[in-house]
């Protein structure tokens, strides 16, 4: 995992969204929705990961679904 620390150069005054993280953040937020990842039920990280892999597949299957019906 690395870390990134990101500093701004001059001092802006209220909320100023950094670019792309909100991506991430929707991301997960989005993933919060299926309970079997609220808490760590699983007893081998392997399953964790793939569950995360089946959520992020299925919220990638419904932006793609209604991309596709727009067009």
């Amino acid at each position: 995992m690395e870390l990134e620390v990101i500093k701004l150069s001059e001092a802006k005054k209220g909320f100023v969204p950094l670019p792309r993280r909100w991506v991430v953040e929707r991301s997960f937020g989005s993933a919060n929705r299926f309970r079997r990842l609220a808490c760590d039920y699983e007893r081998l990280p392997e399953t964790l990961a793939d569950l995360h892999f089946v959520v992020f597949a299925m919220l990638t299957l419904i932006h793609a679904t209604s991309i596709l019906q727009s067009a």
